[in-house]
């Protein structure tokens, strides 16, 4: 199909996956559009989870792909704040679906079979 920043992509499916793939990009995306600007510390402490090396990582590769957009002040301490570029906006609804997917893939098949599990097993 293409290349991109020295990627090959086969298709443009194989494309988006790698723009928003991996849960911590698609957790960055979904915290900036829904809860707007936020500063690094912000982030953090939204995914306790994430390393810092690894939202450091993220944010860049995100910022190269112009889904993000990095606004540095000139203050001491330096400020740095994060948004969503029209890019990453466009992404709202996808992600959005795939939000909803999962709330009813879980109610529906994931605590379903739980719930089937739990009343076959021998008491």
């Amino acid at each position: 199909m293409g290349h991109i920043c020295g990627k090959t992509y086969n298709c443009e499916k194989e494309l988006t996956l790698s723009v928003i793939g991996g849960k911590w990009k698609m957790l960055i995306l979904w915290h900036l559009g829904k809860e707007g600007t936020k500063r690094f510390g912000e982030l953090k402490s939204l995914m306790p989870r994430i390393t810092q090396r690894m939202l450091v990582n993220q944010l860049r590769e995100l910022e190269e792909d112009k889904i993000v957009h990095r606004e540095v002040y000139p203050v001491v301490p330096p400020k740095v704040e994060y948004s969503l570029t029209e890019h990453g906006e466009s992404l709202m609804p996808i992600l959005e679906s795939m939000y909803k997917w999962g709330k009813d893939y879980l109610e529906n098949v994931v605590e379903v079979e739980d719930q089937v599990e739990v009343s076959s097993s021998p008491k």
